[in-house]
């Protein structure tokens, strides 16, 4: 049977910076709450394993005072929870390792955070090619480093800053493909200030890829080789094809907000043309279209760490009625250099050939999407029954921003014109057991 928890005023799923944010500020006025996570410690993938690394920068000790003030609290965190559904009423389930439970909240915050933009080529589901984001986990979590036969591709500053950890630590890197567009900087110097110098200083990290040898190659295309396993990657530059050995290929574009949670409580929704995501549309407090549901961190819009720890706050004082204006004024200046960022690193277009994968999970490829699109298929929840791309374990999570970009190319029409893969709950799959316990 499921465990019945009993109610809270609050219920935050997600612990990371925006989710720890929330939880203190709600324990200090006096509010129950409880939180639910599906590591096994707080903070989230960007503050993942702090605790047992110590700070290394103001920035660290100041993500280790929040956790401390965390554990301090009086908030009921549950760790190793996967959320699977949420009642119109508040009613919440999830699975931990303990069984089946449920609870009723008052008010449900997602701090869901973000998640890596699908970075589709061909060649992409080959052993050996992986993102950026799950390279800098094994290497937060076990210390895997890579060695001089892996590449890097893409572009964003996690690609950098994932970079440079590397060879912090150690570790070794055959080279960094930039498949950003070289124009981008010139579009981007009208969105230089003051405020957003502290993240202009931390791209200047790339300068130690050069100082340690690590080559740099400016391309417009690229493809990951081999038969049943990475063996090369070939890049297109100015001067044609080119084709190096490689046994990893580690790839990112950028980071979206994790919107299946969302989406699946009936949440509102906007495309955003310059990120190339949904994105929830909230008030200036997090409240959504649904009541009783608020959202803060990058689940609402990738904003950063620091900003993630203001709304979360700023979600609560919404909540209680508190003045939230000075903590607002500096979640402002947090995001000053969003439009610089967005300008530098706009989404590569998605120009994918026909063989090309779209959906890993039930192995859809470009093609398959613009022949459904021909025979009138007229949005990503028909599609499924044309290819059933989006039908896979990950419910859409990779193949949905992908595939409804190709959709809309192939219908001629904007990307705010197809409806969107309408997510339902569980929005990952679920044991056996914990369906049966119900």
């Amino acid at each position: 049977m499921t465990k019945r928890t009993g109610a809270v005023d609050l219920l935050i799923v997600g612990a990371g910076p925006a989710g720890l944010g929330a939880a203190v500020e709600a324990a200090e006025h006096g509010i129950s709450v409880m939180l639910l996570d599906e590591n096994t410690a707080p903070g989230g993938r960007v503050w993942q394993a702090l605790e047992a690394r110590g700070a290394k920068d103001a920035e660290d000790a100041a993500a280790l005072s929040l956790i401390g003030r965390f554990r301090g609290s009086a908030v009921d965190a549950r760790w190793n929870a996967t959320l699977w559904a949420i009642e119109p009423d508040g009613q919440a389930f999830w699975s931990d390792t303990d069984g089946a439970h449920s609870l009723s909240a008052k008010t449900i915050l997602l701090a869901t955070g973000a998640t890596e933009r699908p970075l589709p080529i061909r060649g992409w589901t080959l052993p050996g090619v992986m993102t950026v984001g799950a390279a800098q986990i094994a290497l937060k979590t076990g210390g895997l480093l890579p060695d001089t036969s892996t590449w890097l591709a893409g572009q964003g500053p996690l690609l950098w800053l994932y970079a440079t950890q590397v060879l912090e630590a150690g570790g070794r890197i055959a080279g960094v493909i930039d498949l950003s567009n070289g124009f981008a900087p010139l579009r981007a110097l009208k969105h230089i200030s003051l405020n957003a110098l502290p993240e202009i200083r931390r791209g200047l990290a790339w300068r130690r890829l050069s100082q340690a040898g690590v080559r740099w190659v400016a391309a417009s295309d690229i493809r990951a080789e081999g038969e049943t396993a990475l063996q090369a990657v070939s890049f297109r530059t100015t001067q044609g094809w080119q084709t190096e050995t490689a046994n990893t290929l580690l790839l990112h574009d950028g980071v979206i907000p994790s919107v299946q949670v969302s989406r699946a409580v009936g949440c509102v929704h906007t495309w955003s043309y310059t990120q190339h995501c949904w994105q929830p549309m909230l008030d200036r407090s997090g409240r959504t279209s649904v009541p009783g549901i608020l959202i803060a961190g990058d689940g609402a819009g990738v904003g950063g760490a620091a900003a993630a720890v203001l709304s979360g706050r700023i979600a609560v004082l919404g909540l209680i009625g508190g003045d939230a204006s000075a903590l607002d004024a500096q979640r402002r200046r947090c995001l000053a250099a969003r439009p610089l960022l967005d300008r530098l690193f706009a989404p590569l277009s998605v120009r994918l050939e026909d063989d090309t994968l779209v959906c890993r999970c039930e192995e859809v490829t470009a093609g398959a999407v613009r022949l459904a699109a021909r025979s009138g298929c007229p949005g990503m929840n028909q599609l499924k029954a044309y290819t059933r791309c989006g039908m896979g374990p990950c419910q859409g999570r990779m193949c949905a921003p992908v595939a409804i970009e190709v959709l809309a190319q192939a219908r001629g029409v904007p990307v705010s014109a197809i409806e969107p893969l309408r997510a339902r709950f569980p929005t990952k799959p679920v044991s056996v057991g914990a369906l049966t316990s119900l």
